[in-house]
């Protein structure tokens, strides 16, 4: 393969300097190698030879063999156009070209055989063909290029204007498939693995991604394709890991005493639920283990993640050490210091929060107490990871909302304690789908709290139009006067007429006018954080009836009294996005509601994505139809430290089969070669350093 990787595309045929470097500019493609894994989004079949009396409406393309009888120029200037008549024998059709009319009319000639591919049109009770694509047939070239199936690529408006089109690129990538060096391609997977998983040699794949035999081959060459880059990818998680798991030593926390004991036995004033337990005796297996823990807890919007948090913090505190929770919003760390003193201040634990805003006589009190050991939990933004914040004895490192964090930032915080790494708990609401945690995660330990607390009821989610719009106030006013409160969120700030959404401000004026005699609070990201604060703390106390807002309450606001949640241009919404909003409600005793407020004209995807909303309360099942519809996106969550995991063919929402296949694999060779040691291991080991070349070991880190 190396030869492919270091020769430059600009050899080849009808390249040269110049398009090699657009070709580069606009698609990343430098070498052979890069031509050959830029693979087709579709493919059109060249494989069937149509006759011209044939031809019906209903042929969206069709492929001529025949001659051309006669050529003619019409018109001038710019409505200049080439006419011909081309026949095989059964009929004859014009065809036309609008462009390049010279060019065209001295490349091609009357008497020879040609293949024509295009599109038929009706025009005057005649079929025409507009632009097709010609390929001349000749004693040295009697099947062209097109025969059988032909990839189409995606290309840039720029290309275009440079006449590069999918036809050029396919040419380009036949070009380089007839090269000694493509057809004798280095393997990267070992014959053992090929055989067990009937995988196509690589030098067919890679030919059958561009002009594959037919259906079938086209099928078996992504199988190949997907599977070793899930199996590569796959490897590297888990190579990381075991390494990890052998060497990383971890604090160990052998005693669970004066502070766990004290709040489980005289101030926790609920019984935990089984899952919880379950949990809580995960983590302290983990932590007492020697090893250092690196769990992922799961668990649907008030599933009860803070009070196992806050207990695990405890069991840090009773073996002499301290602990922190990092949230992704000032909004949320204050949630969790509120909730979180609650609880401690019985038991005597100093808790203290650290944020942006935090003023300088207090941030140097927080810093002083650190390094005495007398604040025990701090709790904070992404202030906590600045290099001037020391811990005296740091234990856990407990992330919330774990995907808003960039894995370097989660580095930092690893990277707090110089003796020995804390313990690290990340915590999310998401529920993260399986195939997608098993390729972000791999060996990560993950904990589930798959039960809500006793008394909690399913959120009741309903579709409604405009014309509901009258029935649905009614309903919230009859909450209203239940003595409940209500969120109306909104997708936008500010009116945009070109997408023709209700926005934030009106939406305020005419909730105003709807409930006149109820306090309507507004929230938005655009708001000081002290008004904003202010805003949250009116409905939080009950003050303010009504919150409108937008996303910014999509994490973060607890308010047990509330019912009812409705979601304005509902459609605008992903599927985790509107699980996470109707989160907020649901979280006292009380029914709760979800109203979906959406246009009438739907599409089939959007309509699906709300009725998936209306038939389900469980977030795994959201989260899994979400990655269906919206792909996996940044996997690693390392999009600001440049590193994500770049699949070409694979589809970690799609091919959560293969995605199984390909760690089985890849557990397997490491069961017997851990090092990658092996003659096959080794060049593995190279393989992965070409993909990978990470500076830190995010597999370590969460």
């Amino acid at each position: 393969m190396a030869d492919l990787k270091h020769t430059s595309i600009q050899f080849l045929h009808g390249v040269g300097p110049a398009r090699a470097k657009l070709l580069q500019q606009e698609l990343g493609i430098v070498s052979y190698h890069d031509l050959l894994y830029y693979f087709p989004f579709r493919y059109l079949d060249r494989s069937v030879i149509h006759h011209i009396n044939e031809i019906t409406p209903q042929h969206a393309m069709v492929q001529l063999r025949g001659r051309f009888i006669s050529f003619a120029v019409a018109g001038e200037g710019r409505r200049q156009r080439l006419q011909a008549l081309f026949t095989d024998g059964t009929g004859t059709i014009e065809v036309v070209w609008f462009s390049r009319v010279n060019y065209i009319r001295r490349a091609y000639g009357t008497g020879k055989t040609y293949l024509l591919y295009g599109k038929p049109t009706l025009f005057n009770n005649h079929f025409n063909i507009v632009h097709p694509e010609v390929d001349a047939v000749t004693d040295d070239n009697p099947t062209p290029v097109g025969q059988g199936m032909q990839g189409v690529y995606s290309l840039t408006e720029k290309l275009h204007t440079h006449q590069v089109t999918s036809r050029t690129i396919f040419k380009l990538v036949s070009a380089v498939l007839q090269t000694p060096a493509a057809r004798e391609v280095a393997e990267t997977l070992p014959p053992d693995v090929m055989q067990r998983y009937r995988l196509m040699p690589l030098h067919e794949a890679l030919r059958n991604m561009h002009c594959p035999a037919d259906q079938q081959a086209l099928q078996r060459a992504q199988f190949r394709l997907k599977f070793e880059e899930l199996f590569f990818l796959q490897l590297n998680i888990l190579r990381y890991i075991k390494g990890g798991v052998q060497r990383l030593k971890g604090h160990v926390f052998a005693r669970v005493g004066h502070y766990f004991n004290g709040f489980y036995h005289n101030v926790l004033q609920w019984p935990l639920t089984g899952a919880q337990k379950r949990v809580i005796r995960e983590i302290r297996h983990d932590m007492g283990s020697g090893k250092q823990m690196n769990r992922l807890l799961q668990g649907d919007v008030g599933s009860g993640k803070t009070i196992v948090a806050f207990m695990t913090a405890l069991i840090a505190l009773d073996n002499g050490f301290q602990a922190c929770i990092m949230a992704p919003t000032e909004i949320l760390a204050g949630q969790h210091l509120e909730t979180i003193q609650q609880l401690a201040r019985p038991i005597g634990v100093r808790v203290a929060l650290l944020t942006g805003s935090t003023r300088k006589r207090e941030r140097d009190a927080i810093h002083e107490g650190l390094m005495s050991g007398e604040l025990q939990i701090l709790i904070g933004t992404h202030a906590l990871i600045e290099d001037n914040v020391k811990w005296r004895n740091l234990g856990l490192a407990i992330i919330d909302e774990q995907h808003r964090f960039g894995v370097a930032q989660r580095a930092r915080l690893w990277h707090k304690n110089p003796v020995a790494p804390p313990h690290v708990l990340v915590m999310t609401a998401t529920p993260i789908p399986r195939t997608l945690a098993m390729t972000v995660y791999g060996d990560l330990d993950v904990s589930v709290i798959d039960e809500l607390p006793p008394g909690r009821k399913p959120v009741n989610t309903v579709m409604r139009t405009e014309d509901d719009r009258p029935a649905m106030y009614r309903f919230v006013g009859s909450q209203l006067r239940a003595g409940r409160q209500a969120y109306i969120v909104y997708p936008l700030i500010e009116e945009n007429e070109k997408l023709d959404l209700h926005d934030l401000e009106q939406g305020y004026e005419q909730v105003q006018e709807t409930f006149p005699h109820y306090r309507v609070a507004m929230v938005h990201g655009r708001m000081k954080p002290a008004e904003k604060d202010h805003q949250m703390a009116l409905f939080a106390s009950g003050q303010a009836h009504i919150l409108v807002a937008t996303t910014v309450i999509e994490v973060g606001v607890n308010v047990p009294n509330a019912s009812v949640m409705v979601i304005e241009n509902a459609e605008r919404f992903g599927l985790s996005q509107l699980h996470q909003l109707r989160g907020r409600v649901g979280r006292g005793a009380d029914q709760s509601y979800c109203i979906l407020m959406s246009r009438h004209d739907l599409t089939r995807d959007t309509r699906h994505r709300l009725t998936v909303m209306t038939q389900t309360n469980d977030g795994f099942v959201v989260a899994e139809e979400d990655m269906k519809l919206r792909g996996p996106g940044d996997l690693e969550g390392t999009q600001q430290s440049g590193v994500a995991f770049n699949l070409r063919v694979a589809n970690i929402a799609q091919d959560g089969q293969i995605v199984q296949l390909a760690r089985d694999a890849a557990q397997a060779w490491l069961d017997h070669d851990p090092q990658l040691t092996t003659t096959w291991g080794a060049a593995m080991d190279r393989h992965l350093h070409e993909l990978w070349d990470k500076q830190e070991n995010w597999g370590l880190i969460s």
